[in-house]
């Protein structure tokens, strides 16, 4: 049996928490189409009861940071590079290294752990130009292995998964065979919220949004078994309260609408769940509300 921890790390928007989800086989991390989707560490286990476990850390995209929650999302992403077995570094197919990948290149240079290079992403474009990518990047580093998928359909992960296992160091299991992530039921909710909130609101406004679960709790209903979860979206601007709000509620409702059918499918159970909007102005340059946020914690002060 072998077990270990694979982190992935890349630019923005490459497709890590979609290929993290396809390989652990159900979705665990949010995604969208806007950078900085993902804030904090996400852990998730698959686990092979013939070959062993892998534990996958999907961690925020490598960008230069802006302000204190920028800092905090790098230096996770770093931190995480040093605590693990295996790297794998997601690009997506292009023939010209971009400069934010040329940066990663050199902060990888010297660790002495092997760097997979991942190239999602190649549904999007013909087997043949997948090659002038393998040919533009190979150079820039050392890699153990080059490996083309498809987070979005799947393909090239069961190769994925045989060279991890086969750079993983013999050992026992760290978490129970039917473990899938060891993140708070919380924080999971909290996440599906912003992403509902991602994908709904403008462009303007989703970077400086974090969502906190203040409350959950269990009751018997006519139904059966009901949670009430009461949940609040933190905004940087009043005029962003106005926007997330929308008109006569539509914008709030269609999020929470939309949050609660995916919540109770987790749950498996009726949902009532009830938003609240509230701004902290600045609060991405605020160490103390970055740690809470982005940590997932449920109070913060007035």
């Amino acid at each position: 049996m072998r077990s270990g921890f694979v982190t992935m790390i890349g630019r923005p928007n490459v497709g890590k928490s979609t290929l993290m989800n396809r390989l652990v086989g159900q979705k665990i991390a949010i995604t969208s189409n806007k950078p900085q989707t993902t804030r904090g560490r996400i852990r998730t286990v698959y686990t092979d009861e013939k070959k062993g476990q892998i534990v996958f850390v999907d961690t925020p995209g490598l960008h230069k940071a802006k302000n204190r929650l920028g800092e905090s999302m790098v230096k996770i992403a770093n931190d995480a590079i040093a605590d693990v077995d295996v790297v794998l570094w997601l690009v997506e197919p292009n023939n010209a290294v971009p400069a934010g990948d040329i940066r990663i290149a050199e902060s990888l240079k010297g660790i002495k752990k092997p760097v997979f290079l991942i190239i999602n992403k190649t549904d999007s474009v013909k087997k043949e130009q997948i090659l002038p990518v393998i040919a533009a990047y190979k150079d820039i580093l050392d890699f153990a292995e080059i490996v083309p998928v498809s987070a979005r359909e799947g393909s090239g992960t069961d190769e994925l998964y045989d060279l991890i296992f086969s750079y993983l160091p013999e050992g026992p299991m760290f978490f129970e065979a039917d473990t899938l992530t060891d993140q708070p039921m919380r924080q999971i909710i909290a996440e599906i919220i912003r992403e509902k909130a991602l994908h709904a609101l403008s462009d303007e406004v989703p970077h400086g949004i974090a969502v906190c679960v203040d409350s959950m709790k269990k009751r018997k209903n006519a139904k059966g078994e009901l949670w009430d979860i009461d949940a609040t979206i933190i905004c940087e601007k009043d005029s962003h309260k106005g926007i997330i709000i929308g008109k006569k509620g539509a914008m709030i409702g269609k999020i929470g609408t939309n949050a609660r059918f995916e919540i109770e499918r987790l749950m498996e159970s009726h949902v009532n769940l009830r938003l609240h909007v509230k701004v902290k102005k600045d609060w991405r340059d605020s160490d103390y509300l970055v740690k809470n946020y982005v940590l997932g914690a449920s109070e913060f002060e007035e």
